[in-house]
């Protein structure tokens, strides 16, 4: 593959959200030739460079300091660096930085490129035997403020719903999907996706949130919900 000979370019690439195998050819070949690695977790992102034998300069992009730093790192693409965004797992942007960077870098012309690649709601959904035609992503739902009333709005949705959610509030999360949804709603929680213990338990809210409860959780977490009949 031959790298776009534009300058100015931010490439967003995704990377494994288990196994490393999960990486394009491409995504390889542009980390290999971007001259600046943008990282959620330099440490997590550090392993998968050294896992393809790619020593590139590294620097920290995340949620703490995005604002503080992306008009810098606009002015250095517009004086012609190429760079490469690297979340710790999956697309950048789906729950994770990356929308603040790209749309400086539209309104400012620069050129963007997403390439395709691991996201976890995908795999998740497809997996869970539920309608996947239509559906709808909520990320992780908010811990405190505007969930109850975001939870009576999902209540409604005709759609397949999917949500991510940690290991510490998986069980909470479904008994509150429980009381809005209704116990008898079918669910398929995926855990581990593409990792050795990867697990995907389907059954109604009441029937994983009491296996989960008993059992304990661990790893990360994508709950698939059925829509309202």
């Amino acid at each position: 593959m031959i790298i776009s000979p534009f300058a100015q370019v931010l490439y967003i690439v995704p990377s494994p959200i288990g196994n490393l195998q999960d990486i394009t050819f491409r995504a390889v070949d542009v980390l290999k030739n971007a001259e600046l690695i943008l990282a959620e977790d330099t440490r997590t992102s550090s392993r998968l460079l050294q896992h393809y034998q790619i020593v590139k300069p590294i620097t920290p992009y995340h949620q703490h300091n995005e604002h503080k730093v992306v008009h810098h790192l606009v002015d250095q693409l517009k004086a012609g660096k190429t760079m490469a965004l690297l979340t710790d797992a999956g697309t950048p942007g789906i729950s994770d930085p990356a929308f603040l960077l790209v749309r400086e870098c539209v309104k400012a012309d620069i050129r963007v490129e997403c390439l395709p690649g691991a996201t976890a709601f995908v795999p998740a959904l497809v997996n869970s035997g539920l309608p996947i035609n239509r559906f709808c992503f909520e990320g992780f739902l908010p811990p405190k403020k505007g969930r109850q009333t975001l939870l009576k709005k999902l209540a409604e949705e005709e759609r397949t719903i999917v949500i991510y959610e940690s290991p510490m509030r998986l069980v909470k999360t479904l008994e509150e999907l429980t009381q809005y949804f209704g116990p008898d709603r079918l669910c398929c929680v995926c855990r581990e996706l593409t990792k050795m213990f990867e697990e995907n338990k389907r059954g109604t809210l009441t029937a994983v949130a009491a296996y989960f409860a008993a059992k304990g959780v661990k790893g990360e977490i994508v709950v698939v919900i059925q829509g309202k009949d």
